[in-house]
């Protein structure tokens, strides 16, 4: 008898199969196993026989599976007739009537129900990676999981192709039964971990505590240290009583170290970490290592343009104000003088305990050449020296290295009047000047050049233009108050503007003259001159006296204005 039931999911009518088949109808093989492929069950068979590339596996229905044998791993070895295996039924060939099974698939399927079985979502697992894939990692924890780049570590690594080939430990984050797919995290795992240790760290260590810690991280203002559970901040200045560039200086990733606790934030949980403080300050005994006035021995570590820092020891550094590198040398930039790394002495001027700061002095190291100024340069003496400078009101001869002194451009002529020192002199001009006066509180050395001679005004000239000779001469400048007319190099007499009135003359600059010498003043140093040179004694003489009268008028009115000398001689009132 036929089997009805073998036909009822294919929709027969009972009838209609009554019909066409009749009692004595044989059901086709094909029939049968149709009716007995079951897509994604696993069945248990038997190897019959390898064709090939090809496994035969009866399964105990009418047709033989085929299975490829790669699907055997090398561990397994190649399968052997009589040999029992899971396979899992996956289609139907019907063209040749083939049962095509996977022994792989089957494998997969019950290592999921294995490690499904075990262990759900939380639980820990353990495995080794794979390999790198898509956004992360491919693990084996008896199947295989996909772990993302972003749960690899608390911090996302930079690159996670160094994880490979590791064995982790991790938890399952996700598990999709419909697609059979795994998601962990190590992350996760580690941070519930650290979330217990920080509590028990944070019950644990108090202010004050010597613990030891992993360097986790470094930033440009200090180091993070991982403590077990929690992280404390070592900060660049609690590194080291010396000067650090960079905390990388100090330390490096994952280095092992021992740090003092120097602040708990239970609150915030934050801890605030030392390096330094597990030795003693060097600022401790500073007045014992470096007594105001020492001579002590440093290294130049850093230049400012106010000054230079010398470091005396670890955690001990001064600060060379730049006014206190050197005696004599005017110093724009202490690089002039010192750079980095430069050995040099200096002298311990002051301590700031409070601030801790320490002043320090190069130029002390040295004699102070203003301490035996008078000998060297007494007044009287001859010097010389090099024009270092110049100036409208006179200029500066170098001595020796540092020590100037000025020559004043009154002090240049005694017949010349000079508007600028460049009249006379050029920088780099050697010359020989007598010390005229010594100020050492100031530091001033006062020269004079024209006092190498005898001052002209009390010899020669009183007798070479004595009142009423007459003497030729150029104009050598004209202006609303006269002419000066030049009797000789560096010497001029003034033609005043009452004169040439009287002449009826208006000079030209370069014209040459013939004037009558009308007085000679020595103490102002000026010659009055007139043009009227055929003068009866009588007009002369009154001449004289109006000349005089204007001098004295003149006087008279730069006294009241408050200069010494404020125009030319015989100007009249009122005017420049």
């Amino acid at each position: 008898m036929v089997d009805r039931n073998l036909f009822r999911e294919f929709d027969v009518d009972d009838d209609a199969l009554d019909e066409a088949l009749g009692e004595d109808w044989e059901i086709p093989d094909e029939l049968y196993v149709k009716e007995a492929v079951d897509p994604e069950q696993i069945v248990t068979g038997t190897v019959l026989r390898l064709n090939g590339d090809e496994v035969l596996v009866d399964i105990g229905y009418k047709s033989e599976g085929v299975c490829l044998i790669d699907e055997w791993t090398e561990e397994e070895g190649p399968p052997k007739p009589g040999d029992e295996v899971e396979v899992l039924m996956e289609d139907l060939d019907e063209a040749f009537g083939i049962l095509l099974l996977s022994k792989r698939k089957a494998d997969r399927i019950r290592e999921w129900e294995a490690v499904t079985n075990l262990y759900g979502e939380g639980d820990q697992v353990s495995g080794a990676i794979l390999r790198k894939i898509k956004g992360g990692l491919l693990v084996d924890i008896g199947v295989h999981v996909f772990l993302p780049a972003s749960q690899v570590d608390i911090r996302r690594p930079p690159s996670i192709d160094a994880w490979v080939g590791r064995d982790i430990e991790c938890m399952i984050l996700k598990v999709d039964e419909n697609r059979r797919n795994i998601v962990v995290s190590r992350r996760k795992l580690i941070e519930e971990r650290r979330a217990k240790m920080k509590e028990e760290l944070l019950a644990r260590i108090t202010e004050g505590d010597i613990v030891t810690g992993e360097v986790k991280n470094i930033a440009d203002f200090g180091a993070f240290v991982d403590l077990g559970g929690i992280d404390g901040l070592l900060h660049i200045t609690d590194m080291s009583w010396g000067r650090i560039g960079h905390p990388t200086d100090m330390v490096s990733i994952n280095d092992k170290i021992e740090v003092k606790i120097l602040n708990i934030d239970r609150e915030n949980e934050k801890i605030a970490l030392g390096l330094k403080q597990k030795f003693p300050s060097p600022w401790d005994n500073i007045d014992e290592k470096y007594p105001v006035g020492t001579k002590v021995a440093g290294e130049v570590v850093n230049v400012m343009t106010y000054g230079a820092f010398v470091k005396l020891e670890d955690g001990i550094e001064g600060l060379v104000h730049i006014s206190e590198m050197s005696w004599t040398k005017r110093v724009n930039h202490p690089n002039e003088l010192v750079h980095i790394g430069d050995e040099v002495d200096v002298v311990v001027l002051g301590i700031n305990h409070q601030k801790q700061e320490i002043s320090l002095g190069m130029k002390q190291t040295q004699a102070n050449p203003w301490d035996d100024i008078l000998k060297k340069y007494p007044e009287g003496a001859k010097v010389s020296g090099t024009v270092r400078n110049l100036t409208n009101y006179g200029a500066f001869v170098e001595l020796e290295e540092g020590i100037d002194g000025l020559l004043h451009v009154s002090d240049m002529s005694w017949t010349r009047k000079l508007t600028h020192a460049n009249e006379m002199l050029q920088k780099g001009d050697r010359v020989t000047c007598e010390v005229l006066s010594v100020d050492e509180d100031r530091r001033r050395i006062a020269l004079g050049l024209k006092q190498l001679d005898g001052d002209p005004w009390n010899t020669t000239i009183p007798e070479k233009y004595a009142p009423g000779s007459v003497v030729s001469g150029t104009v050598a400048k004209v202006t609303n108050f006269g002419a000066f007319v030049e009797l000789e190099p560096e010497l001029e007499g003034l033609l005043h503007v009452s004169e040439l009135e009287r002449a009826g003359k208006t000079p030209t600059v370069g014209e040459e003259l013939d004037v009558r010498v009308l007085r000679v003043d020595s103490a102002d140093r000026k010659i009055g001159l007139s043009l009227k040179l055929d003068a009866s004694d009588e007009e002369f003489e009154q001449q004289v006296r109006e000349a005089e009268e204007l001098s004295t008028e003149q006087k008279n009115e730069n006294l009241k204005g408050g200069t010494e000398d404020a125009g030319p001689l015989f100007a009249l009132p009122g005017q420049d």
